[in-house]
């Protein structure tokens, strides 16, 4: 039984950290005094340098690193018509500090004027050897323009029920996928915050005082996913990453997957799973027992919160530990860090230096565990 395409045994969530110049540069944007050209400009080339960085490493999924984006999700989602930003998001977990991401609110119908990632697309394509390597596109889930809001955030003159408002939702990402998969792109993955959140005893009981069982919750964000991925041709591949909040190395839910597993493995129908694993917060792995044989989950057992390097032997027992729930064992099984290295501007607490030096040591993991090929 073949398995997904695009995913490599070593693989990587998707951001890295933003260049200070990049950071600079988009705040003089917002103050004036460069214009929105000139940040394009110079996103440019520092996406062309970190694509050269990631293929040097050994990775063969490679990403722009997120640096057209301030906020994972925002910056795609705001750019649907009918949604707005207003205001921000309280935590709701933990002792999390500094700047939260914006509110987006459904102010009339959602829709999809233009591609969204395409452009940004062609540019990464252009600059991957793509003998070595695979352009993978990272957009936002569509339950992240659901979960934090309420029935006062969606316009009720647009969405009287929120029937039609869940079937706009994932017509505009099925359009968005039909123009990546025409601009070539045949691997993205989509970053879902909150069915790792309806893992969190606290705030899968707020998620139920918005929204009513948190069980029904579920599967209907597995049945919004499915339609939105329901038009993609055979040949792409759909990943989903569950995360539990990565700001400044800080976190925001806890618990295991046991809530969600048998929605998340039976009822989803994505390719691949890059799951958090990195510690105690994210539960054992018993939850795989439901992994279907012909899926794939990049565990992420490695951290990309700490600037230390995580201790080899330690990644691979794990590895080891996990691969004994999996019908196929480690065949189904790849490694990453359990997120990005900066899912916001402001990035993770470690220097590039560092970040780089913890990709090399995943790269050596995986050619030790799996051999030198990295294929799955």
């Amino acid at each position: 039984m073949p398995l997904p395409t695009g995913v490599y045994r070593a693989d990587q969530v998707g951001s890295l950290l933003r260049p200070k110049d990049l950071l600079a540069a988009r705040d003089q944007v917002e103050e004036g005094k460069i214009t929105a050209t000139q940040l394009r400009e110079l996103e440019d080339k520092y996406i062309a340098d970190v694509v050269q960085k990631q293929q040097a490493v050994g990775l063969r999924a490679v990403t722009d690193g997120e640096f057209r984006r301030r906020w994972f999700h925002v910056d795609f989602l705001k750019r649907l018509s009918g949604v707005e930003q207003r205001g921000t998001i309280q935590p709701t977990n933990v002792s999390v500090s500094g700047t939260m991401p914006p509110r987006l609110v459904v102010v009339d119908k959602i829709g999809h004027p233009t591609p969204i990632q395409v452009d940004d697309f062609h540019f990464l394509e252009s600059h991957i050897d793509k003998n070595k390597a695979t352009t993978k596109v990272c957009i936002p889930s569509p339950t992240t323009i659901h979960f934090r809001n309420s029935r006062e955030t969606i316009d009720e003159n647009a969405y009287p029920t929120l029937e039609p408002f869940f079937e706009d939702l994932a017509r505009v990402f099925q359009e968005e996928l039909d123009d990546l998969y025409k601009a070539g792109c045949r691997f993205v993955q989509l970053d879902d915050t909150n069915l790792a959140f309806l893992c969190d005893p606290k705030m899968r009981a707020e998620a139920e005082q918005r929204h009513g069982d948190a069980n029904a919750l579920a599967r209907q964000y597995a049945s919004l996913i499915n339609a939105a991925i329901s038009k993609r041709p055979k040949d792409m591949t759909i990943s989903i990453h569950l995360c539990r909040g990565n700001h400044r190395s800080q976190w925001f839910a806890q618990g295991g997957y046991e809530p969600v597993a048998e929605v998340l493995f039976k009822e989803l129908n994505v390719d691949a799973y890059f799951l958090e694993y990195d510690d105690a917060r994210s539960g054992d792995f018993s939850p795989l027992r439901f992994l279907p044989p012909q899926k794939v989950v990049v565990l992420g057992v490695m951290t990309s919160k700490k600037a230390e390097l995580d201790d080899r032997a330690q990644i691979i027992n794990r590895l080891r530990e996990a691969a004994t729930f999996c019908p196929r064992g480690l065949d189904q099984l790849c490694l990453s860090h359990q997120c990005g290295f900066s899912s916001t501007s402001e990035g993770n607490n470690l220097s590039e230096e560092e970040q780089w030096a913890k990709l090399r040591l995943e790269v050596d993991i995986a050619k030790e565990v799996w051999g030198g090929d990295l294929s799955v």
